[in-house]
């Protein structure tokens, strides 16, 4: 009898007592609401909904008021042709013309630059949204990063696409072929920056939607497609004449960001972090706005 009073004593104080740290001291509020701020939850559709279209919108502001410096975007395009015929994988404009020449296949790439690039993007969220909730915050914070660092690139370093280069002899498949595709070719090139081809963000998000399906689907079929379509999508960018090959490797290398910001947030990669989210309970950012709200 005296020894359950004893243990029930024992177990109400351990209960109750504060949470100490190695250094004797209690942990700050702020740092366990970031604690809490980082842990991954179940995502709701309206809130997903609204950010990725304001999130869009804010994408493709900001890159379009780029100013398009046309001078600086030719000399950067010359010297880029100039560094892979150095490195010896100036191979676009042969890709460019033997392409054009298959209208069947030129066309259909036309049509794969225009619409997959948002279709595929798009499908992996939901997918990922859909089956796998405690690892999409995390997956579409990597898509974000990625977006967000390529408008740096946008700003900083105007490029023109192989088909705007001055002698190129480029073959703008969308205007030969009369399809829609290129948002900076036709009737639609007043409504895009034409001069924002460095990094590629084409390679950037197919790299993501190929890496994430590889990283979770179980199907092998499924993970074999999820490194196809990169591949598939670096040659489609190639053979319009919208990118060099050097813009595909400045597209990996904010993915390589994305993916970094990512781990530094949730200490893990997405793949890695449980298929349901631990936490079911109300945002702490609720609270915290709440708290501002009082204040």
């Amino acid at each position: 009898m005296g020894e359950a009073s004893v243990k029930t004593l024992e177990t109400r104080t351990d209960v109750s007592s504060p949470t100490v740290t190695e250094h004797g001291t209690r942990p700050e509020p702020d740092a366990a609401l970031l604690t809490r701020l980082r842990a991954p939850r179940r995502p709701r559709i309206w809130f997903e909904v609204l950010l990725i279209a304001v999130s869009y919108w804010t994408y493709s502001l900001i890159r379009n008021a780029v100013p398009e410096q046309k001078a600086a975007a030719l000399a950067n395009a010359d010297w880029i042709w100039s560094v892979e015929r150095g490195l010896g994988i100036a191979v676009e404009q042969s890709v460019n013309h033997a392409v054009n020449s298959v209208t069947w296949l030129v066309v259909g790439m036309n049509y794969y630059y225009a619409t997959l690039h948002f279709i595929v993007t798009i499908g992996v969220l939901v997918w990922i949204y859909r089956f796998h909730p405690g690892r999409y915050a995390a997956t579409r914070l990597v898509l974000f990063a990625t977006t967000g660092v390529a408008l740096v690139g946008y700003y900083l370093y105007p490029l023109a696409p192989p088909r705007l280069m001055n002698g190129g002899h480029f073959i703008d498949t969308v205007l030969v072929h009369h399809t829609w595709g290129s948002m900076a070719s036709g009737n639609l090139k007043h409504m895009s920056n034409q001069y924002a081809a460095m990094p590629s963000m084409h390679i950037g998000w197919s790299l993501w939607c190929g890496l994430t399906i590889f990283a979770v689907a179980s199907a092998p079929w499924a993970r074999l497609l999820g490194l196809l379509y990169p591949a598939a999508t670096l040659v489609v960018i190639v053979a319009t004449a919208n990118h060099f090959w050097l813009d595909a490797v400045g597209g990996v290398l904010c993915l390589a960001f994305g993916y970094a910001v990512s781990r530094a947030w949730y200490g893990s990669l997405p793949h890695r972090l449980p298929r349901r989210p631990v936490h079911t309970g109300p945002h702490p950012a609720s609270a915290l706005l709440n708290r501002f709200r009082r204040a």
